[in-house]
């Protein structure tokens, strides 16, 4: 289980569920690439489909900015540097520039109080501030910031800490799907939130993996099970495998398809526990 695996839906369940459209800008930030940006870049071309249906900006759904100084275990910092990570990556993807300057802040705030400032370094920011227009960069940029940080986080003997950043990233992205899958009835986003059935297994997984070495992964790893609960309720379909080939490239991929119904009760039950356990992330 690694970081990549589990940060896809920390900062990207809100660009799939909810932008219209989301191919690659012509005018992208040309940011090398890795693995996290390459994810990126796919996540968005394969899930980012015509889901808008309804879907507003809403701040509400965001933690507020004025929580981040309450802050003071580590154990809070990092889960909330994953909340705000995704705030972050929501008030991007609907152009809401100014308020994604306040959450860029706070995300810095609370590296620079986990000893991971080089993550959200001055570079960064410049960086982030010079592709506020711009969706797709912007995104990449906020991914490999905190990759930056779970790499740094792992070669120094706090695997614990990035876990956790990961834990309150998921948290929040599912938080805000859940509540625009709510007030819009939109069954895409609806099929999207079941389908985190795996990547919940896997961040259960990863916490699993440090719950003995620090008391806020354990704390985590206990109300994320109560989750699993509900998920593993979930009907799963047979696998469907797609095979497909780019001949240019000359890269054949084979993609297994699962589907995964979710009933209302389902929904309303994920609902309620995702917010009692973001609830208790933020306060």
């Amino acid at each position: 289980m690694n970081f990549i695996t589990t940060i896809r839906f920390a900062f990207l369940i809100t660009a799939a569920a909810t932008i219209s459209s989301c191919g690659s800008s012509a005018d992208s930030d040309n940011v090398e690439g890795n693995d996290t940006a390459s994810l990126v870049n796919s996540e968005k071309d394969t899930r980012a489909q015509n889901v808008l249906a309804g879907a507003k900006y809403n701040s509400s759904y965001l933690n507020p900015i004025d929580n981040v100084s309450k802050y003071s275990t580590a154990a809070a910092r990092a889960l909330n540097l994953g909340v705000y990570g995704t705030d972050l990556s929501f008030t991007s993807i609907f152009d809401q520039t100014q308020e994604s300057m306040l959450y860029l802040r706070c995300t810095n705030k609370l590296a620079t109080s986990l000893g991971i400032s080089g993550a959200f370094d001055e570079a960064t920011t410049s960086r982030i501030e010079a592709n506020l227009e711009n969706r797709d960069s912007l995104l990449t940029i906020i991914s490999d910031s905190y990759w930056n940080a779970d790499s740094y986080l792992k070669e120094n003997g706090q695997p614990g800490v990035s876990a956790l950043i990961i834990a309150g990233g998921w948290i929040e992205g599912l938080y805000i799907a859940t509540q625009i899958a709510n007030a819009t009835k939109n069954e895409d986003i609806i099929t999207r939130i079941g389908e985190q059935k795996i990547s919940l297994d896997n961040l259960v997984g990863l916490l699993d993996t440090y719950k003995t070495t620090n008391d806020g992964v354990n704390s985590t790893f206990l109300q994320l099970q109560e989750l699993k609960t509900i998920y593993d309720g979930i009907e799963v379909k047979s696998a469907e495998t797609e095979v497909s080939t780019d001949k240019k490239e000359g890269v054949t991929t084979i993609d297994n398809k699962s589907s995964y119904k979710l009933s209302p009760e389902q929904l309303k039950a994920i609902s309620e526990k995702c917010a009692q356990i973001r609830n208790k992330i933020i306060q």
